[in-house]
């Protein structure tokens, strides 16, 4: 199963998402919090049982680009997608010098993200 992990602040997507992506059977979605100190706190505890962690970067709490500094030492196979509404060509090349595989908009690239999102679990159930 191909877990993923979201942060993000707004519930609505958080259960867009959570439906749109568990609609596979590769896919789960093994929990989600909304600010940068659960996040972090999250990650730490669970380095090993993650494949994907989604994140915006307005959070109500803290800052995604935080949550990617604290997750750039991961293991190879562990993806982390950014998912915001406050991208212009600064803040994506920010995102992608912090780590980020792969950076959508929210406003724009929800389609995008779930192709990624089942591509990715489709390449990690081959490696199997």
């Amino acid at each position: 199963m191909y877990k993923i992990f979201i942060v993000d602040d707004d519930k609505h997507v958080v259960s867009a998402l959570t439906e749109l992506l568990e609609v596979t059977d590769k896919i789960r979605i093994s929990g989600s919090v909304d600010n940068e100190e659960s996040a972090i706190e999250w990650l730490v505890e669970n380095r090993l049982v993650w494949n994907m962690l989604i994140v915006d970067l307005a959070l109500g709490s803290g800052s995604g680009l935080r949550i990617l500094s604290a997750c750039r030492v991961r293991q190879a196979n562990q993806k982390v997608a950014v998912l915001s509404g406050h991208l212009d060509s600064a803040m994506q090349r920010r995102c992608n010098e912090l780590g980020a595989d792969a950076v959508f908009a929210k406003d724009k690239d929800i389609e995008a993200l779930i192709r990624y999102c089942e591509l990715l679990s489709k390449k990690w159930a081959l490696s199997f």
